[in-house]
């Protein structure tokens, strides 16, 4: 009964068009598999040269026969499988992403796959599909690669792709297959694929960043994403004269709004909260992404930090990013994390109270952990995520933000996180001076309560015992500090036991 009460609450935030749609392409499949349907991998086509400023490199490489991907490497001994999922359905789509494309005899990399692509799988979905279209399409244009062979195949693809967009889960897939789309449809100066580009690009970028810049899916990473996404929009729009340019003022307003919002919420030394899901060395880094803005010629909007929730106080000698956020974005969960009042603490530049990070997307123990309670720097109550976060991206009941109260260098907010199951109110109070911040944790009631703070792995015990003061007893232990995927660093985490009432000091 409780799983089933769990996917009740799971669904009950989708929008209908993402129910239509899972139902339609479930019986259309169904019906496709009984009939033999198959796409065909061909399409007669006419690509077009394009005029493209280099952008932000990629972290994934291929050199001597060998794939390193998101920290792990791969050498195929005879015929390369595109199929391989030895490391998780995640490295999976990153082969076929084709992000390694560097030099042009990588071309040969293209060619494999297209000889192979009737047995691909996983790479033919939508989303992989979507940014293998926008390598290929920069790479045969870095390098003047003009083959009919592979414009046939990518051609195809698209419009495989076009029969495949991820309504059924919105968010940052639909804006990636409309992105694909726009680079397709200047690529071989298609109305078809242009006309949904358009329509997609132009309804969820208005929808999905808010009215303070940020990505709605409230992870800085995926914000990083989405706004090189849009900045390579607008290096293909205004660098190519088809279509009179007419979607660069749109895509520039936005970029400048996610351009900063970006910049308040980036540390000085350059690093992004990881908030949600969040790592290293998988999105352009902040300052790459301001260069490339700057050599397109944009400008920066500075709206205040308001509708996502994330707050960001600075002083002389310390910043500090605070969470007093909702689960976002509702019908696109994901990427949240159960971590309602966490926040991140860097001093004189350097990391010391850090977000527990991000290592996997494979479904299990790892991936739970990463997106509980206790992996962040918030208060567990009766060993309980404050969000019922599950099933590796799905969340189910949610905490929501019931009061906040905010004035200069104090935050004060409560959620009902904990209010269903056990009738729990929490509040957190920030008071941020300028040479300490103190943190008030309240409770409605009493309860099993633990409070934690996770430090960054370069903070020894002498500095926690030296900065932190509280009334209550303190424990240190370890934890895995997971700042890229498939990596993490021993660290260590304190844990404050408390009740109902709980002060925590942090000296500066």
């Amino acid at each position: 009964m409780n799983k089933f009460l769990r996917l009740f609450n799971t669904v009950k935030y989708l929008k209908f068009i993402q129910i239509y749609y899972r139902l339609f392409y479930f019986i259309r499949n169904r019906f496709r598999k009984i009939s033999k349907f198959k796409y065909k991998m061909i399409k007669e086509s006419k690509s077009n040269s394009l005029i493209l400023f280099n952008s932000c490199q990629y972290y994934s490489t291929y050199k001597n026969g060998e794939f390193n991907i998101l920290n792990l490497s791969k050498k195929f001994d005879d015929k390369r499988d595109w199929n391989y999922s030895e490391y998780g359905k995640l490295w999976t789509y990153n082969l076929t992403y084709f992000e390694y494309l560097k030099e042009k005899e990588d071309v040969n990399l293209i060619y494999d796959f297209i000889e192979n692509i009737s047995n691909v799988k996983d790479g033919l979905e939508p989303f992989p599909t979507s940014l293998r279209g926008i390598n290929w399409i920069k790479f045969l244009t870095k390098y003047e690669i003009k083959d009919k062979k592979i414009d046939d195949s990518l051609y195809a693809q698209y419009y495989i792709l076009l029969d495949n967009l991820e309504y059924h889960l919105l968010g940052n897939h639909l804006l990636e297959n409309g992105f694909s789309l726009l680079f397709g449809a200047y690529y071989f100066q298609d109305e078809i694929l242009y006309k949904k580009a358009q329509e997609v690009l132009k309804k969820e970028l208005d929808e999905q960043i808010l009215d303070d810049g940020a990505h709605f899916e409230l992870s800085p990473m995926y914000h990083q994403l989405m706004l090189f996404r849009v900045l390579d929009c607008i290096n293909l729009v205004q660098n190519n004269n088809w279509k009179n340019k007419e979607l660069l003022e749109f895509f520039k307003n936005k970029a400048s709004l996610m351009l900063g919002w970006l910049e308040q919420i980036t540390f000085e030394n350059g690093n992004i909260p990881l908030i949600n899901d969040s790592a290293n060395k998988i999105a352009p880094t902040s300052k790459e992404l301001f260069i490339y803005a700057k050599n397109l010629k944009l400008r920066l909007k500075h709206p205040k930090l308001n509708e996502s929730s994330y707050r960001k106080i600075k002083k002389e000698n310390y910043e500090c990013v605070v969470d007093v956020g909702e689960v976002g974005a509702s019908y696109i969960p994901g990427h949240a994390h159960a971590d309602t009042f966490n926040f991140e603490l860097y001093i004189n530049n350097k990391p010391f109270i850090v977000d527990t990070g991000l290592s996997t997307y494979n479904t299990g123990d790892k991936r739970d952990f990463e997106r509980s309670t206790k992996a962040h720097n918030s208060v567990e109550v009766n060993e309980t995520n404050s969000s019922e976060v599950w099933g590796g991206f799905r969340v189910a009941n949610r905490a929501n933000i019931i009061k906040i109260v905010e004035k200069k260098d104090f935050i004060k907010a409560t959620h009902d996180g904990y209010n269903k199951k056990f009738g729990v109110l929490h509040t957190r109070k920030w008071l941020l001076e300028d040479d300490k911040i103190i943190i008030n944790d309240t409770l409605n009631k009493q309860c099993k309560a633990v409070a934690r703070l996770h430090f960054h792995p370069g903070v020894t015990k002498e500095d926690i015992k030296e900065k932190i003061i509280t009334n209550h007893k303190l424990q240190i232990t370890n934890y895995n500090y997971a700042h890229e995927f498939n990596k993490t660093i021993k660290s260590l985490v304190v844990e404050i036991p408390f009740k109902k009432e709980l002060k925590v000091e942090i000296n500066i």
